[in-house]
């Protein structure tokens, strides 16, 4: 008989070794890891998350608002507004039968859809009749957010004509 002989242990050279394994792993989960955190520090950084000021109290006069909305298409008036590029922005009201809007105290606030960092609050004036403007000063090209009101007077609590419109701007 002639004696067992076990095979020698050899180092295989190739192939994936547990250090391979752990490397793999701890880079897979860094990058994860990498982008969730720019991911947060992005959507935190660049967004409030505040839908609304004051959210509770205008929800309480929710019916107020719209009750203002109804008065407000009862009027039956139409506006045009203008925005250029050096900032000038021109609103025009008129009633239903196409006359001239006049002595309004007319506020509107400029902005970007998307943030209200650049927000604007302008004071128009009656240049014309029916016809008020203001100068925001240069803005940049792109999407814009008119938001105006129209009050009787400067110390009339609710405003009598409230609109709001988007307004593009040519590069």
């Amino acid at each position: 008989m002639s004696p067992t002989v076990l095979p020698t242990a050899r180092r295989d050279s190739g192939g994936i070794k547990g250090s391979h394994v752990l490397t793999s792993f701890l880079l897979f989960f860094g990058v994860i890891f990498l982008v969730n955190g720019s991911m947060i520090y992005s959507a935190v950084s660049t967004n409030s998350g505040l839908v609304a000021n004051e959210p509770y109290r205008k929800g309480l006069h929710y019916n107020d608002r719209i009750a203002a909305s109804e008065r407000q298409a009862l009027l039956n008036w139409t506006e045009g507004a203008a925005l250029t590029r050096d900032g000038k922005l021109s609103i025009t009201l008129e009633n239903e039968a196409g006359t001239p809007v006049r002595e309004l105290t007319v506020n509107a606030v400029i902005g970007r859809p998307s943030t209200n960092r650049a927000d604007i609050p302008l004071k128009l004036a009656e240049v014309a009749p029916g016809r008020y403007e203001a100068h925001a000063g240069p803005l940049e090209a792109g999407n814009w957010v008119l938001a105006f009101e129209a009050r009787v007077s400067a110390k009339a609590e609710e405003p009598v004509y409230r609109a709001r419109r988007r307004l593009w701007l040519k590069p």
